[in-house]
Parts: C-alpha cells; structure tokens; sequence
C-alpha cells in the first residue's frame, strides 16, 4: 500500500492540489469529490474507504437540518415570480421621491427584505436589477454608483437569514442552525447601514449622483403611496419576519419554518392573481435543480472531508501553524485572506462544504469561537461576490442591464467591495455584534 512509502498526511495535501486544479479546469465539482475521495481514501487507508463513504451518505441523507433547503429555495423563487418585491420597490420608491438617492435606499431596503425572502445571490442581483435599473437610467442616476448598490444589496442574500448558505454550513461546523441565523442579523444590519451611510455622504457631496425622482414619475396623492405602499411592504415582510421569528423564538425548527414560509408564499401568489400552473412547474423544477445540486455537494463533500480528516492532513496543518508561534488574529487574517481569495474562483459551496471543514480544526485549537468564525465566513464570501475579476454579480447584473458598461459595473462593485473589508473588520474588532443576540435567546 502506498501509505506505506508516503505519510497519508502528505498524500492529503497532494488530494488538495488535484481537487483545486480539476475544479479551476472544469471538472464537476461532485464527481471530482467522490472520484479524488475514493482514489486517495484507498491509497491511504485501503477499503475502509468505501465503509466511510456509506457512513458520510447516510449521514446527509438522515440530518433533518438540510431538508430545510428545498423549501426556503422555493418560497424565494415563488416570491420572486409572483412580482412581491417589485411591488415592495415601488412602494418604497414613491414614498421617498423627493429625497436625494432615494432609489439607492429603496434598493438597499428592499434587498434586505429580499435576501431575507431567497437567500439566493444571484436571484436577489438579478431581480433587483430588473427593478431598479430602469427607474435609476430614467432619473439620472451614476451608473457605477448605481450599479455597486444594486450589486452589494443582492449580495446580503448570502448571510441574512434565512440564508441557504447558514442552513447548509450549521450541520457541516456542527453549529445549530438557529444560532447562525441569529448570529448573522446585526451584521446584515451592519453592512446595509454602511451602504446605505456611503450612499448618503456622496448624494450630499454630489447631488447630481442621486437627483430627486423627476416629477412626471411620483404619485398623483399620498393615499395612492400609502396604499401601495401598506400592499407591497406588509405581505412579503410578515410572511419572512414570521418564517425567521418562528425559528428565533424556539416555536418551529428551521425545517417547519421553511415549510410554512413555503405555503405562505404560495397563498400571497395565489391572493395576488400571480399563480398559475406554468409558474408553478417552473418554481418546482428551479427548486429542484437547485436542492439536487446542493445535496449532492454536501454529500460528496462530506465524503471527501471526511477522507481528508482521516488521513491526518488537518490535525498536521493545525500543528505546523502554532508551532509558528504567531498571532492567533495574524493567523485568522492569513486564513480569511486564503477563503478571499478563493472566492474569486470557486462559489460558496465547495468552500464552505471542503475548505472551512479543512480550517475548522485550526480555529478550534486557537480558541477561536466557531459560531464567530462561520459569519467572519460568510460576510468574507459575501464580499469575494463583488472583487474583480471574476465577481459573479456583475455578469448577473450586465445580464438583465446590458446597456450598462461592465467596467462602470466593476468600478461601483470596488467602492462597496471596500466597505465590506471594513465591516469584516469591524466584526472581528467587536465580536459582540455576532455573538450578543445568540447569547441572550439562547445563552451559547
């Protein structure tokens, strides 16, 4: 066997190199999970690798955390087709017509709103785009500007809850889904305030970047602003709120929050005249297209860590770095500025389902809390979205504005890509912003 002449924590790192190289070149990433798992989990250990894979499997499949994912999947896409959020845009548009960047705070507002609904990146850029885009062209709005909010507001899909990426991440940390949801708010708060604070400071040192909606586009009474905006703005926030109070409270696990927030959604589509039988099928297939690609990620990442852990890779990594004796928080930075990095590449999952379990190890041994670290995580991820050059979110948004420059897309992606680094750091100065509201609902 050849883990006779090599040490298996070697042949570890040989596994990393090749699992990276094949997903850098387009390899499946859940074929070249279980593929490498096998090949090397047999070159380490021999046929205990196949007893390990049945173990990993049946694992995911048995873990009732994750059937969560399906669901919150389809009530964001149902919301999304039955028109709610363009609605809830504008409604929020009207009432701040006469403030200068108003539409950057209806963007902002109304992303909060909607990551909390999806969950999903890519939908929230997408939809806030069709929605904001036009009306901001209309009214004069900066393009780069423009473009970095719309940009930075769909990527808070990622960690407010009920973010797909936390359900995912709880079961693989070991980490209750709850106190991720929970640990994940103030700093979704944190970031759109910073946006939302960036936005003001320049529409007051330039007006023209964000004029006054023109007054051909404003509502003919207050009535009709309220009225729209008591429709668009009760619905959808009432049927989140409840879906994530449920879960906060300790009424209903994420599971049967989600499954809720799944009929709810169905119900408002249907109250709104916006469902029928083609959108229906069309939301049942998206959500499974999406559910199946995520579970077998996590299966075949699960597999795959755990072949990786056996072989003793983490346990001589975590060794090698505090024999360093460095700074533990030099050693974090090192570690966040690796998942940054990865992020320019890669999509959340393989590296919250391959790397983090990888870094987990590490992070223990510091001293480091682990619920802290998932959101350090997240928000780091949440800014990977907007870095150049690959930056996933400026092609979903070129897709649905393609009048819009790409390198006036990059430029205003940058400006908030900053401000991210800052609330990163922020978070990791003051780790009471995460940690505060998980201690007080459930004492951790």
């Amino acid at each position: 066997m050849i883990s006779q002449l090599i040490d298996p924590a070697i042949l570890g790192f040989i596994l990393i190199g090749v699992m990276l190289f094949s997903i850098f070149i387009g390899f499946p990433i859940s074929f070249t999970l279980i593929f490498l798992g096998f090949v090397f989990g047999y070159l380490g250990f021999g046929k205990l690798v196949f007893y390990l894979m049945t173990l990993q499997f049946s694992m995911v499949m048995t873990e009732q955390t994750l059937a969560a994912v399906p669901l919150f999947v389809f009530m964001g896409i149902v919301m999304e087709q039955a028109g709610l959020m363009e609605r809830l845009f504008s409604a929020f548009q009207l009432m701040l017509a006469k403030v200068r960047g108003s539409l950057y705070y209806a963007v902002l507002f109304v992303s909060v709103i909607f990551a909390a609904a999806t969950g999903i990146v890519g939908a929230s850029v997408t939809i806030l785009g069709i929605m904001a885009a036009k009306s901001m062209n209309k009214s004069g709005y900066n393009v780069p500007l423009a473009a970095g909010t719309i940009t930075a507001g769909g990527t808070l899909g990622i960690l407010i809850p009920p973010s797909i990426m936390l359900v995912v991440m709880g079961p693989i940390m070991e980490i209750p889904v709850i106190d991720l949801f929970a640990a994940a708010i103030f700093p979704g708060i944190l970031l759109a305030s910073l946006y939302a604070a960036y936005t003001t400071i320049r529409c007051m040192m330039n007006p023209k970047l964000g004029p006054p909606l023109p007054e051909h586009m404003r509502a003919k009474s207050m009535k009709v602003v309220w009225i729209e905006f008591f429709l668009g703005l009760v619905p959808p926030a009432a049927l989140v709120f409840a879906a994530l109070g449920s879960i906060l409270l300790g009424f209903a696990t994420p599971t049967e929050a989600a499954g809720c927030g799944a009929m709810g959604a169905l119900l408002l589509s249907l109250a709104y005249k916006k469902l029928t039988f083609s959108k229906l099928q069309d939301a049942l297939v998206k959500t499974l297209e999406i559910s199946a690609l995520i579970m077998v990620l996590v299966a075949a990442s699960n597999f795959f860590g755990a072949v990786f852990a056996r072989l003793g890779t983490p346990m001589l990594l975590t060794e090698f770095l505090l024999s360093l004796e460095m700074n533990r928080y030099l050693i974090l930075a090192i570690v966040m500025g690796v998942i940054f990095l990865l992020g320019w590449p890669l999509e959340w999952v393989p590296i919250v389902m391959i790397i983090v379990p990888i870094i987990l190890p590490l992070i223990e041994a510091l001293g480091f809390n682990v619920t802290w670290f998932a959101i350090l995580v997240a928000v780091n991820l949440q800014t990977a979205w907007l870095s150049p050059p690959v930056a996933l979110s400026a092609y979903f948004l070129k897709g649905v504005v393609p009048e819009w420059d790409l390198k006036d897309i990059y430029i205003g992606m940058m400006q908030f890509m900053v401000l991210q680094i800052i609330g990163l750091i922020i978070i990791i100065a003051f780790p009471k912003i995460v940690l505060w509201l998980p201690t007080v609902l459930y004492g951790q």
